[in-house]
């Protein structure tokens, strides 16, 4: 019998965006804890070595990219790949929420949350997936979504548009990549204590916000809460899974 931990990294590389704070964050802490070096990244450099101090033990690299200049990731990523090792994981966690009716929506606040949710995961996938950028034997992606691609919600239009959209890119993508042994998920959480479930929580009165975390049966998540159910998804014993969407939403859409 295999002795070692059911959830083990050892000696593999994880790319985790949005590493500066939120669920990428304790997700990119969650993926060291289990023998991964962690590559962050984010675009504050100050937050990006805050969350490699917290890591500690020499196990993170920090980039800092703004992952709307597309056409600067595959470069970058080569140059990663070349420095550090192949890459065997992807986690895409950076993201950005934008809270307005339909016909408040314009155009370039649109192609904006699209660059970010939607495209730059999309060319990160292209890019590290290149038979000179990830393992040989095979790897795994990870995108997140969100229940808003599942469940209407006023003023989400944009929002669920995008996750929804990432959840169908990737059940298509795991099929496709299935042959080199490369998975592919999403996981789609509920409402989750972050920064930025904070600031789309502001632009609520406050009884909205009460009625939100009150639909949640077990109450609003923690980023750990979603971590630790990546670090599953993302390891390489968990070979047999692949175009899923895990909800991780305290009970909401049970209801």
């Amino acid at each position: 019998m295999d002795k070692k931990p059911f959830i083990d990294f050892e000696g593999q590389i994880v790319l985790v965006t949005g590493a500066t704070s939120g669920i990428g964050k304790a997700i990119a802490i969650q993926l060291s804890q289990c023998g991964a070096k962690v590559i962050l990244s984010g675009r504050n450099l100050e937050l990006l070595e805050e969350t490699s101090s917290e890591i500690g033990n020499g196990s993170s690299i920090s980039w800092q990219m703004d992952l709307i200049d597309i056409p600067s990731i595959l470069p970058s990523i080569k140059k990663l790949a070349s420095e550090h090792g192949r890459i065997y994981g992807f986690c895409h966690s950076a993201g950005i929420i934008e809270t307005k009716p339909l016909r408040s929506i314009d155009m370039n606040s649109l192609r904006s949350l699209m660059e970010i949710n939607v495209n730059a995961g999309l060319e990160l996938a292209k890019c590290i997936t290149r038979r000179d950028v990830m393992t040989q034997d095979c790897g795994s992606i990870l995108f997140m979504s969100s229940i808003s691609s599942w469940i209407a919600s006023p003023g989400q239009v944009a929002y669920s548009a995008s996750k929804g959209a990432i959840l169908s890119a990737a059940r298509t993508m795991a099929i496709e990549l299935a042959r080199r042994n490369i998975r592919v998920n999403t996981i789609s959480p509920g409402l989750v204590k972050t920064p930025m479930a904070e600031k789309s929580n502001s632009l609520m009165a406050k009884g909205q916000v009460s009625e939100l975390e009150s639909a949640h049966p077990l109450g609003p998540g923690e980023p750990g809460d979603v971590a630790r159910a990546a670090a599953f998804i993302l390891a390489p014993q968990n070979k047999w899974l692949t175009g899923s969407d895990l909800i991780i939403d305290g009970g909401f859409t049970a209801r």
